[in-house]
């Protein structure tokens, strides 16, 4: 890949003297979504696939964007004055996005750059290609102009960027799992405090196989920011009864006991979701360290549920990709993952019917949805690094 896209960098911007090449990770969370701006635990790991990039240093302070994804778009370009969101900007507003927060937490970028990017992650799909543009150009910047900033650092960097300039109100866990990636590891982080520990997946004769609904969502125009508040608004509720600081602060007794707090059924259930995807997301992480694979696949299948019944963002499409998985024998579990409404499903598939998971799964959803779904069996890789 890296000789690939040298060779493009030098068609688009006429040499390739100086430039470098670099990678960012997709992720994919295993368990615990939509906790991370809850203040619960989340458990995702970096992916093999992500975003590649090459850049170079300018003498001036233009600012040149390249997609491999996008070629059509051409070369558009900005410079170090003009740091502002725009439709008309489109994808480079992640990476303008950065240089932004970059600027804002004290660390100026001094001179402009041309980037190319190529990213073999399904856009859309909620494998995060966003936020793996963040770190990716965190890196870059990193590298290029020797800010002392840890690999955590480019995390909140990451979010701070979607949060305040692309006005996503993003959790934390996409760029943290991206940031910190370790090969065949999961990342168990307590989002409410960002303490971690790395859990090693050691799923003996099976994979993780990721399949791809190919509806597009756009997270801003999405529920995602809807779903957000009225979780906000039951926490502030639930404080009028009891001293807690996020939902992720309770067990599901506790939260039984003082839910009639809530004013609207809706939002008991967006606040039940929170409560108990916590709860599932620690014990899932105790049953894979207790080699109890199928228990921590049982516990992915009733993630589904709740974020089907409960927090209502799954869709016709991750519900056929789902409930046909449970079909399979050899699925020990599958479920949605991401923000939702569309994107992605991750399940974990026993060797010997993966193929057949990939057939059966796929012919039913084109019947069902009318258009295909793409597949993907992944392995669990390394943070951002300089090719």
């Amino acid at each position: 890949m890296k000789e690939i896209i040298l060779k493009k960098f030098a068609e688009v911007f006429g040499d390739a003297e100086g430039a470098k090449a670099y990678f960012a990770p997709g992720r994919v969370n295993l368990i615990g979504e939509h906790t991370d701006y809850n203040g619960g635990h989340v458990f995702p790991c970096a992916l093999t696939i992500g975003t590649y990039g090459v850049a170079r240093k300018r003498a001036d302070n233009k600012l040149r964007f390249f997609s491999m994804n996008f070629e059509r778009l051409g070369v558009i370009e900005s410079s170090l004055e003009e740091l502002v969101p725009s439709e008309k900007a489109g994808w480079t507003n992640y990476p303008k996005g950065v240089i932004w927060a970059f600027g804002e937490k004290g660390m100026e970028v001094p001179c402009g750059m041309d980037l190319l990017l190529n990213g073999n992650i399904p856009n859309g799909s909620g494998l995060s290609s966003s936020a793996s543009v963040e770190v990716l150009t965190g890196h870059i910047l990193r590298d290029f102009f020797g800010f002392e900033v840890s690999n955590q650092d480019l995390a909140l960097i990451g979010q701070y960027s979607e949060n305040n300039f692309n006005k996503v109100n993003c959790g934390i866990m996409d760029q943290f799992a991206i940031a910190m990636g370790r090969e065949d590891h999961a990342i168990f982080l307590d989002t409410a405090d960002l303490s971690y520990e790395y859990a090693p997946i050691a799923l003996k004769g099976a994979k993780i196989v990721i399949a791809c609904s190919n509806k597009k969502r756009g997270l801003g125009d999405s529920k995602y920011n809807e779903r957000r508040s009225q979780c906000e608004t039951a926490l502030a509720e639930l404080k009028q009864v009891i001293d807690i600081q996020s939902l992720g602060d309770l067990d599901e007794d506790t939260f039984e006991k003082h839910k009639s707090a809530i004013k609207d059924e809706v939002r008991v259930r967006r606040a039940k979701h929170a409560v108990y995807e916590n709860r599932r997301t620690i014990r899932a992480v105790e049953a894979l360290k207790a080699n109890d694979v199928e228990q921590f696949g049982q516990l992915m299948n009733a993630s589904h549920v709740s974020l089907r019944d409960d927090y209502e963002v799954t869709g016709t499409e991750l519900d056929t990709l789902v409930e046909e998985a449970w079909k399979i024998d050899g699925v020990i579990g599958s479920r949605m993952t991401g923000a939702g409404f569309g994107g992605c499903t991750v399940s974990i598939v026993k060797d010997g019917a993966i193929d057949a998971f990939i057939e059966k799964v796929g012919k039913a959803y084109q019947e069902k949805i009318g258009y295909a779904a793409d597949f993907y069996v992944v392995e669990i890789g390394d943070g951002p690094r300089t090719l």
